[in-house]
């Protein structure tokens, strides 16, 4: 069942960074690598960081195929796609979670403390949309969407909060799945953000300060 929900939030990741390959009007070979880099991205960094060498996307090649169905899709059917945008986001949505609490899994499976956990998690959840975005020169989503990267740290502390409370490992993958993917639902549907500081304005082109510089 993990397993295939793992493929499954794999597979919805790709086709969504194919998705913006083609938004780009990237070459099939770009899109391909879009899919792929957004698909396990984040779980690649995930492994390489915890040492748990070769990751499991390289180790078990069945996800670099899923990432290539999803770019293949993509590829065929952008614009159905990009109609269906509200069953592509739920469909996102879920991903997160599973992501979420499968990355804080695995950071609690290698001794990481609570930190840790919460990290890998949100790392795992977003780690290939930042490769993503940083490939087609965006800033990453994940720094200005919603509850996206917030939604994955929250999954994460409650894997840490069942952890604690000895619960069973597959009540605390719900739980942490389950709330990350209602807390994006929500954010979605309500359209929520955090707060953002108050804008600091630039230094008059030619005036010789840079931010943060005293004056004299």
């Amino acid at each position: 069942m993990l397993t295939a929900l793992d493929f499954a939030g794999t597979f919805v990741f790709a086709a969504s960074g194919a998705l913006r390959g083609v938004q780009h009007r990237l070459d099939l070979l770009g899109v391909a690598v879009l899919a792929v880099t957004t698909g396990v991205g984040g779980g690649l960094i995930r492994d390489v960081l915890l040492g748990a060498t070769p990751p499991a996307a390289l180790a078990d090649e069945r996800y670099l195929v899923v990432c290539l169905a999803g770019a293949a899709l993509a590829a065929a059917a952008a614009e159905t796609l990009d109609r269906l945008r509200p069953a592509v986001q739920l469909a996102d949505a879920i991903g997160l979670g599973v992501f979420a609490a499968m990355g804080a899994a695995k950071g609690a499976a290698f001794g990481l403390g609570p930190i840790g956990i919460v990290l890998m998690g949100a790392l795992t959840a977003t780690g290939g949309g930042v490769i993503r975005d940083v490939l087609v020169r965006e800033v990453p989503s994940v720094l200005r969407q919603g509850f996206y990267a917030t939604a994955a740290l929250v999954g994460g502390a409650i894997y840490v909060g069942a952890v604690a409370l000895d619960a069973r490992p597959a009540a605390g993958l719900a739980a942490a799945a389950g709330v990350a993917t209602g807390l994006r639902l929500i954010a979605i549907w309500r359209g929520l953000r955090l707060p953002r500081p108050a804008d600091v304005p630039h230094p008059a082109p030619g005036d010789g300060r840079q931010p943060g510089a005293g004056g004299r």
